[in-house]
């Protein structure tokens, strides 16, 4: 028991409080502690790169990452805003302080521990290597890496492969299908949104190998933000809004995809795919036909038997449709499963196509890699209204 001046205070605080050096010294050697868990706990910290930080799926990076404990992002590069602070350009990201958007280099990019690539096709093709030499991990939220076979994707893409060695090591990210590959993965690339969200309702079926028919008709509706930043006429307000069309009927990049990827997962498909443009900004819906041997109660029970311990995917009950404003700002995905006539299902998926499509997946598949909590920084419950 330390010696005390009154019944409640020990003598070494009292001197404490009385004697000046001795306070200053207690507070230059709090100050060390201080400092040396600062220095602990950055040195925990993954840095984290973004190219193409000012595109919706890169702002969208950054409005979730800036939650996230482990990380910092401490390079974001844009050849158009090189030099503007994130700030500047996003008033709603002021926390990110003083950090600016840069020149695109190797060199700068090789001092983070994961770079994200939120950039058009036939990029990160052509840097990835770089980086993975310099042990760099590298997430590509465009199409370079999602194909296994380099032939399918100069065929849906045209032009050689940049770098087709990497092919074969490049893992899709789709957790639910891949998450032990993804945790072990240098090079992952991002499943496209159609695809997510049709990946997802069919991955039960073809897992269960309970198709009757390889054909499979997947219906798409996307809101504007899918097409990107790029000013188009087709996505002003005056020409989007109070319409509904179909495009790209007679071939969308990311059917090959689908098919490709789908099959890979039990069961050969042949899709089927057209995409519509709904008056909204943000969301999708795919409705996907299928010929099947299940009946509605065994592939209601095989989807929520396949998807109850996956904290991204729902199912919805019965007797409800998904809505794409159940998941919107969210990184989730609802599934609805549906029959008009035996032998056939319907089947109704919805994500938000910057999130659960793009970015937060995305960071899902970094905390994987990273070793982190699959699901920190990213928001599972939807926006309302």
């Amino acid at each position: 028991m330390p010696k005390t001046i009154s019944n409640s205070m020990p003598v070494s605080l009292m001197r404490l409080c009385i004697d000046v050096p001795c306070r200053l010294r207690f507070l230059y050697r709090f100050r060390v502690l201080c400092a040396q868990f600062d220095d602990g706990w950055k040195s925990h910290v993954k840095r984290i790169g973004i190219v193409g930080g000012t595109g919706y799926t890169g702002v969208e990076l950054l409005r979730m990452l800036a939650t996230h404990p482990g990380v910092e992002v401490s390079c974001l590069t844009s050849r158009s805003e090189a030099g503007k602070t994130v700030a500047s350009l996003y008033p709603w990201l002021s926390h990110y302080g003083s950090l600016s958007f840069e020149e695109p280099s190797i060199e700068m990019l090789a001092e983070c521990d994961l770079v994200f690539y939120a950039t058009p096709n036939k990029i990160a093709m052509n840097e990835a290597s770089a980086l993975l030499d310099r042990g760099v991990r590298v997430i590509d939220l465009a199409a370079d890496f999602r194909f296994s076979d380099v032939s399918l994707w100069e065929s849906a893409y045209g032009g050689p492969h940049g770098a087709p060695l990497l092919i074969d090591e490049a893992v899709y990210g789709l957790p639910e299908k891949y998450r032990a590959e993804i945790g072990r993965a240098r090079l992952v690339g991002n499943p496209g949104c159609y695809p997510t969200a049709s990946a997802l309702a069919m991955m039960p079926l073809v897992e269960a190998g309970v198709l009757s028919s390889p054909q499979v008709i997947i219906d798409g509706k996307s809101g504007a933000s899918g097409a990107g930043r790029s000013a188009r006429t087709d996505l002003i307000v005056a020409e989007a809004s109070d319409n509904f069309h179909a495009y790209a009927a007679a071939g969308h990049r990311h059917a090959p995809e689908m098919t490709h990827q789908i099959s890979k997962m039990g069961q050969e498909v042949l899709v089927t795919f057209v995409p519509h443009l709904l008056p909204m900004i943000r969301g999708i819906e795919v409705t996907a036909y299928v010929s099947t041997f299940l009946s509605l109660d065994d592939a209601r029970e095989l989807f929520r038997s396949r998807y109850r311990d996956e904290p991204s995917v729902g199912v919805a009950a019965d007797d409800q449709h998904p809505e794409t404003r159940w998941v919107r700002g969210s990184n989730r995905c609802v599934i609805g499963v549906y029959q008009q006539q035996p032998g056939q299902l319907i089947i109704s998926s919805v994500i938000d196509n910057l999130v659960k499509g793009a970015a937060g997946q995305a960071i899902q598949n970094m905390n994987l890699m990273l070793g982190l909590n699959e699901l920190e920084a990213l928001p599972m419950n939807a926006l309302s209204p």
